[in-house]
């Protein structure tokens, strides 16, 4: 059970203050009837609720799909850059939700944007294994040693030694190489450390695939999207 004012607050209807004002002026309905009190306690999952004879579409969490672009930092707020939250709509903002674990700055592709902190801890905590996928191309030839190294644990420049991951070479030569790399961690520019690790450098990073979803290809950079509930049902099953 939820008061009325914070649950039409959380759902972008405005201020407490506000919400009261049109539950005053008799444009809030619950189950068809009046609302008279805009501290009453209901259950928004069951009950009908109407602002202005409007059917209020209540949902607790919201999940998005966002295509990053470079240069936007993957936070809630930054005195300095752009962030992911800062390119979605409003109606999304009033959900206070947050990136699901982080992007570089100056890596693009799939990324997590929701409000459910307990699929967040999931999705972020090593323990349980997701996958993340990315496309990288590297500025030297990648070899098969390379691939034996990633699987049994890159040590960074900070002595930490990584989970094993998976290393595909999609393209290689004397000018470079295209790769595919899965992790399970998320650990700062991980990706890049782990290729500097065995003296090379990524020229260009992009997620792919989070936790089996994957990077929708219609989204241009700076793009997102809600969830399908077969892509949402895919992440609660980790």
């Amino acid at each position: 059970m939820e008061r009325l004012d914070k649950v039409l607050a959380n759902l972008g209807y405005g201020s407490r203050k506000e919400v009261k004002a049109l539950v005053k002026n008799k444009e809030v309905e619950i189950d068809g009837k009046i609302a008279t009190d805009s501290s009453v306690q209901i259950d928004p999952e069951k009950c009908e609720i109407k602002v202005a004879g409007n059917v209020v579409n209540y949902r607790k969490y919201i999940y998005l799909m966002m295509n990053k672009p470079d240069g936007v930092v993957s936070a809630t707020f930054d005195k300095y850059d752009e962030t992911v939250i800062d390119l979605i709509d409003d109606e999304y903002k009033v959900f206070n939700p947050f990136p699901v674990g982080r992007l570089d700055k100056d890596t693009v592709g799939l990324l997590l944007i929701t409000n459910d902190g307990e699929l967040n801890h999931r999705l972020i905590s090593p323990k349980w294994h997701v996958d993340k996928v990315y496309y990288a191309e590297i500025n030297k030839k990648v070899e098969e040693r390379d691939i034996e190294a990633f699987q049994k644990g890159i040590v960074l420049d900070d002595g930490y030694k990584c989970m094993p991951a998976k290393l595909e070479i999609l393209r290689a030569d004397e000018h470079g190489s295209e790769v595919k790399v899965t992790i399970q961690e998320g650990k700062f520019h991980q990706v890049k450390r782990m290729f500097n690790s065995v003296g090379k450098n990524v020229v260009f990073l992009k997620r792919v695939s989070f936790g089996g979803i994957k990077l929708d290809e219609d989204l241009a950079e700076g793009e997102y999207r809600e969830l399908s509930k077969e892509e949402i049902e895919i992440l609660k099953s980790i």
